[in-house]
């Protein structure tokens, strides 16, 4: 099959099919960041599926009907990349994001299918070449660089930021989950899937968003922002970013689609330093770019 991407004039109408859906993903986290005095993360979280959920559910609620016995067929799988990927993910971002900074948890991000990788051989059996393995330990020595702030001496003292151990922890939730995702048929419907998905972390969170209700540690603020953030995260990177990207690997294909979400980083840091005033060091720009190479010298 020949994709359109060759032709420049042609591509044009697709390149937001191709930029959008990395700059939703990486204003999540730049959200997740700015509301995170006024909403505490297990309520974001719920708050988000919710909204996603009212959103996505009439156009897929025939495809759950029709599907249904296929879900009830491999229910054990489904509930586990549901929690995994949807719960659990998005959950820990947020938490992280109480003592991180949309830097680090975006750079972080990038490492995921170095991740994949790891978690592939030691627990799915899955061989490497050397160069791989070499890429593999590069990008974790670029996790490490970014988690510790390219100061050595935090790694003698074990000091560490607990937003970024979280951060890190989501990661791999969301590298079990594409490796559980490929366990999943081909002949269940995606986008009903996401509907099924969305129900079951809801399930899973609402013990949480209500404990965190009842303990009242951090309260709701109810203003502009909170709502046009819980808006944001309920719709632009859970709904719409999902149909672009799918889009997009129909029109130009996956590889070329993949590769788009490489610009998470480069979204995520220029978010983060002009709408939330962080600062990028010389540390996240080694960490990306050990990151980055080992992700290049593991495709090999």
């Amino acid at each position: 099959m020949r994709y359109p991407f060759s032709n420049i004039k042609q591509s044009l109408p697709l390149l937001p099919f191709l930029l959008l859906p990395p700059l939703f993903w990486a204003g999540n986290f730049a959200v997740g960041r700015a509301v995170r005095a006024d909403i505490p993360p297990y309520t974001l979280s719920f708050g988000r599926w919710i909204i996603a959920l009212l959103v996505l559910l009439p156009f897929v609620l025939a495809t759950m009907k029709r599907d249904w016995q296929q879900y009830r067929q491999h229910w054990g799988r489904i509930i586990t990349v549901s929690i995994f990927g949807v719960a659990a993910f998005n959950t820990l971002v947020y938490k992280g994001l109480h003592s991180t900074t949309t830097t680090n948890a975006i750079l972080l991000n990038s490492c995921i299918p170095v991740l994949i990788m790891l978690i592939g051989v030691l627990f799915y059996h899955q061989k490497i070449k050397l160069i791989q393995a070499i890429g593999l330990s590069i990008s974790l020595f670029g996790v490490l660089v970014i988690v510790l702030q390219g100061q050595w001496a935090n790694f003698v003292a074990l000091s560490f930021n607990p937003g970024d151990i979280i951060v890190f922890m989501a990661m791999i939730c969301w590298a079990i989950y594409t490796l559980l995702m490929k366990d999943i048929p081909a002949n269940i419907d995606r986008k009903g899937l996401m509907g099924v998905q969305i129900i079951i972390a809801l399930i899973s969170l609402f013990p949480l968003f209500l404990w965190e209700q009842l303990q009242g540690s951090q309260t709701i603020i109810w203003n502009s922002s909170t709502l046009l953030g819980l808006a944001y995260v309920g719709v632009f990177p859970s709904v719409i970013a999902y149909i672009l990207y799918n889009v997009a690997i129909q029109k130009v294909g996956p590889v070329i689609s993949g590769l788009s979400i490489h610009l998470m980083p480069v979204f995520g840091v220029l978010l983060s330093v002009s709408l939330l005033g962080e600062s990028f060091h010389l540390y996240h720009l080694c960490g990306i770019g050990l990151i980055g190479l080992g992700l290049v010298l593991s495709q090999k």
